[in-house]
């Protein structure tokens, strides 16, 4: 590392030989570690590197985040002012392209373009939200649970979080059911990243091309169909590219904000009491999840226009930056007592924030409360099945997902 600071004093001048990186083993087992040591080093701040051995800014500091996602002006979502990409430091084909490299969609644009798209995304979610989330998601709870009711035990994130918003999703956006399970595990493995994020990516963006093709010709009530008649005018590959970033984005939102929330239910037992009483309900479970263990832990991307200052670093035009979420809900400058409950509070970092923040927090969160609701109907007496700390998680550089929540049950 070049130019090392005093613990917590600043940043270095420029990025160098071992800084930390946001991927591999340490990042996949602890990543709270590693922000916890970054925010002791360097502060709000700090140099890492992304798969690839890309350089980046972190954004630790809750502040500092809103700071980026707020000023559009000085921290735009067009990757094509990326330097290092500019410079061919960055090739096309890095798995890393598919979750911060430009594309023809609203994440990608500041401005006027942005608002563009961004009002067809918004008005057609609008419309679909009134349209039967909540009995898709019945539905589909319902068909999930059937599978394995009389089993007596079951891992609820495998058997039922990890599928159900995608299926939701299929019939939002139109498709057959039958691609439900393909697209979720396309999706997971787009943001994990890897060697097969582009082949994964490559499928999604076929099957949602032949869907918008069809639609064309057979519209309907549904998403799809909304975009393709909105008055924006979208072209193709703006339909494509907004159809692939709410497929991507709700479901892994939604499948791992229901986990996590499933989590809190069945190891915090007063929780549960308090939503089976009704002194409690399922949107405060969910609040203090978003605090907790927001469903994207990091952001991409942000780059800067132009050299300026931010939490004591030097970053220059066309750097990137990644928003630290789950570190920014946790800055101890606003939150000094990680371990009190922030039941109430709705100024997280999960959904994001600024011009960019997500449009469909509404639909993520209805699917998650008729979930649970068609859960606890179902299968009175769930119970976590092994003591909470045998509980894991992995994570990639943007999440962390619980891998398994096994649960038992009367039969």
């Amino acid at each position: 590392m070049n130019d090392q600071p005093a613990p917590g004093t600043g940043c270095p001048v420029a990025h160098g030989e071992g800084v930390t990186r946001l991927y591999g083993p340490e990042a996949a087992t602890d990543p709270h570690g590693i922000y916890a040591r970054l925010r002791e080093e360097y502060g709000s701040v700090a140099p890492v590197v992304l798969e690839g051995d890309v350089p980046a800014w972190l954004v630790l500091g809750y502040r500092e985040n809103r700071r980026v996602l707020d000023n559009p002006m000085q921290f735009s979502r067009d990757s094509r002012i990326w330097r290092d990409w500019r410079e061919g430091q960055v090739e096309d084909t890095s798995p890393l392209m598919q979750m911060v490299g430009w594309r023809p969609d609203c994440v990608s644009q500041d401005g006027e373009p942005h608002r563009r798209l961004r009002a067809a995304v918004t008005d057609n979610l609008h419309a679909v939200a009134g349209r039967g989330i909540r009995r898709h998601a019945t539905h589909f709870a319902h068909k999930q649970i059937d599978a394995f009711a009389g089993e007596g035990r079951a891992d609820l994130v495998t058997d039922f979080a990890e599928y159900l918003p995608m299926l939701v999703l299929t019939r939002v956006f139109g498709l057959a059911e039958g691609e439900g399970r393909t697209l979720a595990e396309s999706s997971n493995l787009v943001i994990k990243g890897g060697a097969d994020a582009l082949a994964h990516n490559e499928r999604i963006m076929r099957i949602l091309g032949e869907l918008a093709a069809r639609k064309r010709e057979e519209p309907g009530s549904d998403f799809t169909s909304g975009l393709l008649e909105h008055h924006a005018g979208l072209d193709e590959d703006e339909i494509v590219n907004h159809l692939r970033l709410v497929l991507i984005t709700a479901h892994t939102m939604t499948s791992n904000l229901l986990a996590r929330a499933l989590q809190l239910m069945l190891t915090e037992t007063s929780w549960m009491s308090g939503l089976v009483s009704g002194q409690l309900n399922l949107s405060a479970v969910v609040e203090e999840v978003m605090w907790n263990a927001p469903p994207l832990a990091v952001l991409p991307g942000r780059f800067a226009t132009a050299d300026l200052e931010l939490g004591g670093c030097p970053v220059k035009e066309g750097d990137l930056l990644v928003l630290g979420l789950a570190a920014g809900n946790a800055d101890p400058e606003i939150r000094p007592d990680a371990g009190i409950s922030v039941q109430g509070n709705q100024s997280h970092l999960a959904f994001s924030a600024g011009p960019h923040e997500c449009p469909g927090q509404n639909i993520g969160q209805a699917i998650i409360e008729t979930a649970v609701d068609v859960l606890l109907h179902r299968l009175p007496g769930l119970r976590l099945a092994v003591p909470p700390e045998e509980l894991t998680s992995t994570a990639s550089t943007w999440e962390s997902r619980l891998d398994s929540l096994p649960v038992e049950f009367p039969v």
